[in-house]
């Protein structure tokens, strides 16, 4: 049994008021991500990784991936893949450092302004973590150099173990409309690319401020819920993000049958 902590959207701002941090600025939001970080590296059980799905800063700034870097240290492996509030340069140079090659996690000969795609091995598991933004713009595109990539290293891997693909944008309507205006597009040609590899048990992402559950060209789609604020259903009201619930995570569990089963958990 694996399992995997999953948050996603923390927007590590500067001091001035943030893009989705406003209320306080970065400082409230530093202050709801120490405190899923201190729940998560306090847990009495076993916890195989913990991946942070994008937008981990506001502004994209070498400061925010500096507080960001000092933040995401824990006793598991971090996995980390940039949204559309990031900056790929400078996410590559605060947070994963100098790597040893394409696709590996880190600098490596990859065009530091270029997809930062990365693959990361752990016992049992292939994760894929991939860059779905498009700089200058808020909805999300996996490029064709990032799905040749993947489409390259799903073949490459050990065919008997299961591998999971991650990325920012969610690749469907959540019926959420105004998160839904800047999903992920182009989807059809990363369901070509799965339908290829029948071991990726399961798509995951974040973007969307909610948690949710849904499929993807026959896999589970699972979105992180927002650690800096919560979107809300047509049917809640209010303005559309709600700056007032609590930070919310998901922990993924993957089972030997290649199973995934998904709890969500209120982090006060």
């Amino acid at each position: 049994m694996l399992t995997i902590a999953h948050l996603s959207d923390i927007h590590i701002g500067q001091e001035q008021a943030g893009r989705l941090g406003r209320r306080d600025g970065g400082a409230r939001a530093l202050v709801r991500a120490e405190r899923v970080m201190e729940y998560l590296n306090g847990l009495p059980g076993p916890l195989d990784a913990v991946l942070v799905s994008g937008d981990i800063a506001d502004h994209g700034t070498p400061a925010e991936y500096e507080k960001a870097a000092k933040l995401l240290v824990s006793p598991h492996p971090v996995l980390t893949c940039p949204g559309n509030h990031d900056r790929r340069a400078a996410f590559r140079r605060g947070l994963l450092g100098p790597g040893t090659g394409d696709g590996e996690d880190g600098l490596g000969g990859q065009d530091p302004d270029g997809p930062v795609n990365q693959v990361r091995r752990l016992p049992g598991v292939t994760f894929l973590l991939c860059d779905s933004s498009v700089p200058g713009r808020d909805d999300g595109l996996l490029d064709d150099g990032t799905l040749d990539w993947l489409d390259r290293t799903l073949g490459e891997g050990p065919q008997d173990e299961p591998a999971i693909v991650a990325f920012h944008h969610p690749p469907v309507a959540l019926h959420l409309p105004w998160v839904d205006r800047i999903r992920q597009h182009g989807e059809e040609r990363l369901a070509e690319v799965l339908s290829r590899h029948p071991r990726v048990a399961a798509l995951l992402c974040g973007h969307a401020h909610t948690g949710a559950a849904t499929t993807f060209a026959g896999r589970p789609l699972l979105v992180a819920p927002g650690v800096v604020s919560t979107v809300m259903l047509p049917c809640e009201g209010g303005s559309g993000i709600a700056f007032d619930q609590p930070p919310v995570i998901a922990f993924h569990l993957l089972d030997d049958a290649g199973r995934l089963t998904t709890h969500y958990r209120v982090v006060v």
